[in-house]
């Protein structure tokens, strides 16, 4: 009479694995703002030191007590604002066109051989070098801010989107030709899921720079907005308002490609990529 084999059970290692590789980031997470705050509290004691010249650097509790100044009066409040209206609508227009383009240029082949091309030579050249033509063109009005924002949105939404819809492996698309889904159907569950990580990276480099694209807009012949801010008070040697306005760029961003890769990691629940050890 023969055993019959007994497989072997799993092992409480084996049980938990993905329970591990799923930790929950809150445990880890406040290792992140270690080093932040040893380089705010390195600074604070440089300027208390003399280290750091308040001419040259004002102190972080410098910088905060100006915020709450500016602030309270509503000064901040107003220039923020307008900085965050021309950040929407040139992204808006940025970004939509690249995206549009970039889904033309990818999807079909007479759109691959008549926008890529002028695209491809025109983002070779820096956009902030524009300015002057700019200046032509649009005058130095607000158009000028919103064309400099969108124009430093476009091009990474553009490259992302039609290199994500390229890199899609044809096999997967034959596949869902074979099983009888039609175009649009292919586009929902092939095409579209296999661009959006590509796509999400580009929304995330057009945010930054759309950014820096604004400070330099701002500083043109502006009459509000936080660049503004910064070129008044560099006329009268505010050194802490000057920092206050890139702290609070800085933060704008920051908060902007939090809330992308939070939305990046909604939209992309079904993937699974390397996590750090």
């Amino acid at each position: 009479m023969t055993a019959t084999p007994v497989r072997a059970p799993r092992t409480g290692r084996e049980r938990t694995r993905p329970q591990q590789r799923s930790r929950p980031a809150r445990a880890t997470r406040w290792r992140r703002i270690i080093t932040p705050l040893l380089v705010v509290v390195l600074w604070e004691g440089a300027s208390r030191a003399g280290i750091l010249p308040p001419d040259k650097l004002s102190a972080p509790s410098d910088v905060l007590a100006a915020g709450w100044r500016l602030a309270a009066d509503g000064t901040l409040w107003h220039n923020l604002l307008d900085s965050l209206v021309r950040a929407v609508i040139g992204l808006a227009i940025g970004g939509g066109l690249g995206l549009a383009l970039g889904s033309v240029a990818g999807l079909l082949r007479l759109g691959d051989d008549l926008v890529d091309p002028p695209v491809q030579m025109a983002r070779m050249l820096p956009h902030l070098g524009l300015v002057p033509l700019l200046l032509i063109w649009v005058g130095i009005g607000e158009p000028l801010k919103i064309s400099l924002v969108a124009l430093g949105a476009f091009f990474p939404v553009y490259l992302n989107t039609y290199g994500g819809i390229r890199g899609i492996d044809e096999r997967l698309v034959e596949a869902a030709r074979t099983c009888g889904l039609s175009a649009a159907a292919r586009l929902r569950h092939v095409v579209l899921p296999g661009a959006l990580p590509s796509l999400f990276l580009g929304l995330r480099l057009a945010f930054g720079a759309g950014w820096l694209s604004l400070v330099v807009g701002e500083q043109v012949n502006a009459d509000s907005g936080l660049g503004f801010m910064m070129m008044e008070a560099r006329e009268f040697a505010q050194t802490d308002v000057v920092v206050l306005g890139l702290l609070i760029y800085a933060l704008l961003g920051l908060l902007s490609d939090l809330a992308l890769r939070t939305a990046e990691g909604r939209a992309l629940a079904w993937r699974r990529g390397l996590e750090a050890s």
